[in-house]
């Protein structure tokens, strides 16, 4: 079974023996159309196909005399094969096996990624159930708001994560792309059947047009979606991180036995997976942009884009499935603090219902700029006398008795009154 999990398997779709097995997988089913069609003899194929193989570190080797790595996969390859390795390659150009190969990687590597996602999706559901009622106080500028429920913060993600999986699906049918069809992609010693058959064979559709390769806005589109998802995982992160702070501490990584958090200092519990998730996630944006500079080539075909895509297509796809790792473990095992969250939902003494104040006041006839001028001045001194509280002061203010009763303003300071809607919200994002 495989695991989905572990970097060594989404790196299998990029080692050379997978790379040369789907070349050579690409090459016998070129050969079978064309018998099919009655361009070779079935013995001739039969035989290729019993006889086919290739040496991973004799192509290496080869390839240190003629600098090109299909020429000397298919030298090697006709040692095994003889004479009959004169119908291999027969009409076809290096980015035929080059281009269809690079899909059948992306496609196998997105797919892996897909199974990832769902197992996200399935955690940030979980969590969001778990916590729809959980109250927090949101924050906006980094500056307490409103009350909110950490519910509706994975909710949020949960919602994102649903766009993603999208974005990835349409990647992946974006990249499932394959080509055979010659040196400027005219068919000219080749049947588009030939082209038809291998795709089919491959899980790939044919490219309607290609050049000498299939176009590299495809494989742009694929990268970007990946950059995007890095994004999701780095937002995810980077509110964690903010969550764990001591000041904050409403929710932390969970910190298993005998992890180190200082070499310095033994007290230390670090969100470490949330910073790994933020960095690698540059890493993937670095990556969109060598993807998007890789679209513009010369005419029909040059290799500008060749020696880039050996480098990000492989380190994006493999770090993703890391990120995608460690955040369905964060997620899983995040450590939340209700009690921290009600502590600091108070910290502001009643400042976070100053709206709720305000609507009461225009509701009663007064005027916005009036009601506003009216609660942001105890609003301030609350601010600026920590043994303060808004409701007292509200209380004492015989402006705002003119229009609110004791019970009216004793009613706002409720949070649950303000989360009157979650189980709306839930209704909209989260199947049940």
């Amino acid at each position: 079974m495989i695991d989905r999990y572990t970097r060594p398997e989404m790196g299998r779709f990029f080692e050379d023996e997978f790379k040369y097995s789907t070349w050579l997988k690409i090459e016998i089913l070129a050969c079978e159309a064309r018998a099919k069609m009655g361009d070779i003899s079935e013995k001739d194929v039969e035989v290729i196909k019993s006889k086919a193989n290739f040496d991973v570190k004799r192509v290496l080797e080869i390839e240190e005399t003629t600098k090109h790595d299909v020429i000397a996969f298919l030298t090697n390859v006709a040692e095994y094969v003889g004479p009959e390795s004169r119908h291999i390659h027969y009409g076809m150009t290096s980015s035929d096996i080059l281009d269809t190969t690079l899909s059948f990687q992306m496609k196998s590597a997105g797919e892996l990624l897909m199974t990832q996602m769902i197992d996200l999706k399935s955690a940030l559901k979980e969590r969001a159930l778990e916590h729809k009622y959980s109250i927090c106080v949101g924050r906006s500028h980094g500056i307490h708001a409103e009350p909110t429920t950490m519910g509706l913060k994975f909710a949020l993600w949960y919602e994102e994560c649903k766009r993603n999986i999208v974005r990835l699906k349409n990647a992946i049918d974006t990249i499932s792309v394959g080509q055979i069809s010659g040196a400027v992609g005219t068919f000219e010693h080749l049947s588009p059947k030939v082209e038809e058959y291998v795709c089919e064979k491959m899980g790939l559709k044919p490219a309607s047009v290609s050049t000498q390769v299939i176009q590299r806005d495809r494989h742009a589109e694929f990268v970007t979606s990946l950059a995007i998802i890095g994004a999701s995982l780095e937002k995810i992160s980077i509110e964690i991180r903010h969550l764990q702070r001591t000041e904050v501490l409403e929710a932390e990584e969970y910190f298993s036995k005998g992890q180190k958090g200082s070499s310095a200092m033994p007290h230390k519990r670090n969100p470490i997976i949330s910073e790994r998730i933020t960095g690698l996630a540059r890493v993937l944006r670095a990556n969109s942009i060598a993807a998007i500079e890789n679209v513009a080539l010369w005419h029909e075909r040059d290799i500008s884009h060749s020696s880039v895509e050996r480098i990000i297509v492989p380190d994006s796809c493999i770090t993703l499935n890391y990120m995608l790792h460690l955040s369905h473990g964060l997620i899983k095992n995040l450590i939340v603090y209700p009690e921290n969250m009600k502590y600091n939902l108070d910290l502001t003494r009643g400042l976070v219902f100053s709206q709720t104040i305000l609507l009461k006041l225009v509701n009663k006839g007064v005027s916005r700029e009036e009601s506003y001028k009216m609660v942001q001045t105890p609003a301030m001194e609350v601010w600026a006398d920590k043994k303060k509280n808004l409701k007292d002061e509200l209380l004492n203010s015989e402006e705002i008795l003119k229009y609110l009763t004791v019970d009216e303003l004793s009613e706002v300071f409720e949070s649950k009154n303000m989360l009157k809607n979650i189980d709306y919200i839930f209704s909209r994002s989260i199947d049940l």
